[in-house]
């Protein structure tokens, strides 16, 4: 009656694949460990913004990381001509817009464009929806955001002429800056639920920076990892004659 062991001989492809695929999942797993670590400074940063006295934006003009999630307050007057309708916002499933607006701060010619809030879109994009602008001094508090340089546009936009465009697919803080003739605070104010400064529909979502995310693809390649280790294993481990 022959007998056999089990032994462990491991080929030279699976070694070389598993020499060069273990350290990437596991460095990938470190990676995503990491940008959960930023995050969470993010987050922190956020919650100690939200806990602070609001920051009064006067005519002079501020850094943006020194607005960023930061609660503010600004008194002004609605510019109307240079107000327009951000394009393709959802809310609950409807397509609109949100409206945004830029306040002249008072006693000065600097702006902050304040986001007063979403719209439905109407009949068609061909009948743009009206919205009440409210004249007077209005008194804006909310949270200021820095918009993203990185977006995605369906085409170029084109230059904007004498004729301010209503709609605008992005909201692109630098072609707004070049178009207009007065200085503009690099942030835009979400205005406050409450607020009765001339808001609309402002069910503005939970600021999340990604932590669970970052945490959960960290544990998806660490697992891998070790899946690749345990195939590893199983594919070199083979039955031998015991005399051999």
């Amino acid at each position: 009656m022959s007998t056999s062991r089990i032994r462990f001989r491991p080929g030279l492809v699976p070694t070389l694949a598993a020499l060069l695929l273990f350290p990437l999942l596991v460095a990938l797993g470190f990676w995503q460990l990491e940008r959960a670590r930023k995050a969470q400074d993010v987050q922190a940063e956020i919650e100690a913004h939200a806990q602070s006295h609001p920051l009064t934006i006067g005519r002079q003009l501020l850094e943006a990381d020194d607005l960023r999630y930061s609660r503010i307050v600004a008194t002004g007057f609605y510019d109307t001509r240079h107000q327009f309708l951000l394009d393709n916002q959802v809310h609950n499933g409807f397509a609109g817009y949100d409206v945004i607006t830029p306040l002249r701060i008072a006693g000065s010619d600097t702006r902050i464009l304040v986001n007063r809030g979403w719209i439905p879109m109407g009949q068609s994009r061909a009948h743009l929806p009206l919205y009440a602008t409210p004249i007077g001094e209005q008194v804006v508090s909310g949270v200021a955001m820095i918009p993203s340089a990185h977006y995605f546009t369906l085409a170029r936009p084109k230059p904007i002429s004498s004729v301010w465009p209503r709609v605008w697919e992005n909201l692109d803080m630098r072609r707004f800056r070049r178009a207009v003739p007065f200085p503009v605070q690099p942030a835009v104010v979400l205005l406050d639920p409450n607020s009765p400064a001339g808001g609309f529909v402002r069910k503005w979502p939970r600021f999340d920076t990604g932590i669970a995310m970052h945490q959960s693809y960290a544990g998806q390649w660490f697992l891998l990892a070790v899946a690749l280790l345990v195939i590893y294993v199983w594919v070199n481990v083979k039955r031998v004659p015991a005399d051999t």
